[in-house]
């Protein structure tokens, strides 16, 4: 059984249809990237998972259990859980209070905050910073920790490098194989089509809305993946 499946799902804001009939599934354990230049429908697809955005058609389920109607903070609490593009930390929190916030729903599971402080050790020297004082790449590493903090089943992690530093954009992936190795199935939206390959079992493109390309990361070829990106 898929830890996620998404089924035909169709996703309109007002009259402006953003996702047409697209199906993913990862399993547990397993990392599946979505890629996509800006305006694909990535974000809406993370958000339609996550909650913040209603179905127009199509399925979600999780664990075999439909969770298409569910509120966001019902697919938090089992085990569904965001890091969204921008971060969006409490500024005037400090990083551990972020982090504890993050653990609310008091699920059970392999991450707490020492194993977190054991996982990304740039957080834990961060600790008593307050979020509004940290560099971009500090606040990602501490919005994936205050995700972990829930012990997610899925893991959503939208634009996981965007706008940061190569050497940061690293130690950040770097993180992924822990994350995976516990059972979480982890999806992914990236446009850097080459972190998404390294990182990812599976990849699957987007364009307008639309599924171009899905496939194995060790099988698909430069060609098939610009055509799919572009459209060309």
């Amino acid at each position: 059984m898929s830890a996620l499946e998404v089924d035909s799902i169709d996703v309109h804001y007002g009259d402006f249809q953003a996702l047409w009939s697209v199906s993913l599934s990862v399993a547990a354990g397993g990392t599946l990237a979505i890629i996509g230049a800006n305006g694909a429908g990535k974000s809406t697809l993370l958000g339609a998972i996550a909650g913040s955005r209603r179905l127009t058609n199509g399925a979600i389920r999780f664990e075999g259990q439909d969770v298409s109607s569910l509120p966001a903070h019902a697919r938090v609490a089992l085990g569904i859980t965001l890091v969204p593009e921008g971060r969006r930390l409490f500024p005037s929190l400090t990083v551990e209070e972020n982090l504890s916030l993050g653990g609310f729903s008091r699920r059970t599971g392999p991450w707490s905050l020492k194993r977190i402080y054991e996982l990304l050790p740039i957080v834990a020297k961060l600790r008593h910073r307050h979020a509004n004082e940290l560099s971009g790449g500090e606040q990602q590493a501490v919005a994936i920790g205050r995700a972990l903090m829930n012990n997610p089943r899925v893991l959503l992690l939208d634009e996981l490098s965007l706008g940061l530093a190569p050497v940061v954009i690293k130690s950040l992936y770097a993180v992924l194989p822990d994350v995976s190795s516990t059972g979480t199935a982890v999806l992914l939206v990236e446009q850097d089509v080459g972190q998404a390959l390294a990182a990812a079992d599976r990849v699957e493109c987007l364009l307008e809305g639309r599924v171009t390309l899905e496939g194995d990361a060790k099988d698909l070829d430069r060609d098939s993946l610009r055509a799919a990106y572009f459209g060309v």
